[in-house]
């Protein structure tokens, strides 16, 4: 398939500035870069296309041949990349054939521009912070590119120089020859690396490498309504790129501590909210927690433990969107432990007016009390 226009693979014109150039690049560059599409082959094969058309785009030399004789003009082997073939035995197209299957073309692709590394951190948070979003201070150790040498890796004042083994191509090619002639393979160059360039006089801050290691400050927003498992990307804050790429982004996971009376199911809070018999019995108004301070929750006459009441619009904030979940508050009726002899009088009292003092079944055709349900359960 032949190769597409490569102002036309950034969306640029053929008159576009070096910064317009840039920028269409690192657009297209977090479109599709490989970490923001696990798996997806088309969106692979794109952002290689990006990267080759960015690494001759950008390189003056290379772009003023490419606007002049097209792909031809930046294939490294010059015009007619098989004009050794059926020529006297030497057979360079065949081993060019061999290169665009085996790797060659794959090397000259990892020249150019690379997307720095992603970051990774892991972010603690309260509940109630999870629950109505939080501002934070980090501080994130990351490489960037040396400020002294602006990634170069040669000292001020210098430049890097084509690679005298590779003549700046990066690869190495070797000659074998066998009984149907003579083979080439290419092989990254030992001495550069594959860079191509080599670097004379290296940069006293970085010394050579183009990046440091440094510490950063950041200031990050935590939205409403985020839990455990929660990523949150901020485009640009990875590490510095390779060759006048873009940095790569970074991810904040979050993790949030469990609350020491309530249970989040979703956007849904749960909370056990213990009464007394009184209050079951004759109904009464409580006052129960809430992630925003106490709400008044009405209980009916003859509540029975375990009932689950709803206050709406207490929960968390939905992420995506407006509105809230709700509170949900179990009810569960205490029974006192101690009893003072007033206090056991006055239930004997409440259970011969209930009928219920003895603990036997009534005569045929009467309703059983509570009691005397329990009695039948605990007999079997």
């Amino acid at each position: 398939m032949a190769k597409r226009d490569y102002y036309e693979v950034l969306g640029v014109e053929r008159n576009a500035s070096e910064t317009e150039i840039k920028k269409a690049y690192r657009k297209l560059a977090r479109q599709y870069h490989p970490d923001v599409n696990p798996g997806d082959k088309t969106a692979e094969e794109r952002f290689k296309e990006i990267n080759e058309a960015y690494e001759v785009l950008s390189d003056p030399d290379k772009r003023a041949r490419y606007d002049q004789f097209g792909h031809a003009g930046t294939d490294p082997n010059g015009f007619g990349g098989f004009g050794g073939f059926g020529g006297a035995g030497d057979f360079t197209g065949f081993g060019d054939i061999f290169d665009m299957f085996f790797g060659g073309a794959a090397q000259r692709a990892n020249r150019g521009p690379q997307v720095g590394s992603d970051l990774r951190l892991d972010l603690e948070l309260t509940f109630e912070e999870a629950a109505f979003g939080v501002e934070k201070d980090i501080e994130l150790p990351r490489l960037e590119n040396c400020p002294t040498c602006e990634g170069t890796g040669a000292k001020p004042g210098t430049r890097p120089a084509a690679c005298p083994k590779c003549q700046g191509t990066g690869q190495v090619r070797y000659t074998q020859k066998t009984m149907l002639g003579h083979f080439q393979t290419i092989k990254t160059c030992p001495e550069c690396g594959g860079e191509g360039k080599v670097i004379t006089t290296p940069c006293p801050e970085c010394h050579g490498k183009g990046k440091i290691r440094k510490t950063r400050k950041l200031h990050i927003k935590i939205p409403a309504g985020v839990d455990t498992g929660s990523r949150i990307r901020l485009a640009g804050e990875g590490e510095a790129g390779l060759r006048g790429g873009p940095p790569g982004d970074l991810y904040v996971y979050i993790e949030v501590r469990p609350h020491k009376i309530f249970e989040r199911h979703g956007d849904d809070i749960y909370l056990e909210m213990p009464i007394t018999f009184v209050q079951a019995a004759l109904g009464d108004e409580i006052k129960v927690p809430t992630l925003e301070g106490k709400a008044a929750l009405r209980i009916p006459e003859g509540t029975q433990t375990g009932t689950v009441f709803r206050l709406r619009g207490q929960g968390i904030p939905h992420l995506k969107g407006s509105g809230r979940g709700d509170q949900h508050v179990k009810v569960v009726v205490v029974t006192p432990t101690k009893l003072s002899e007033e206090q056991k009088k006055l239930l004997r009292d409440f259970a011969k007016v209930s009928g219920e003092e003895n603990y036997r079944p009534q005569e045929k055709g009467k309703e059983k009390g509570i009691f005397e349900r329990l009695w039948d359960s605990l007999k079997g």
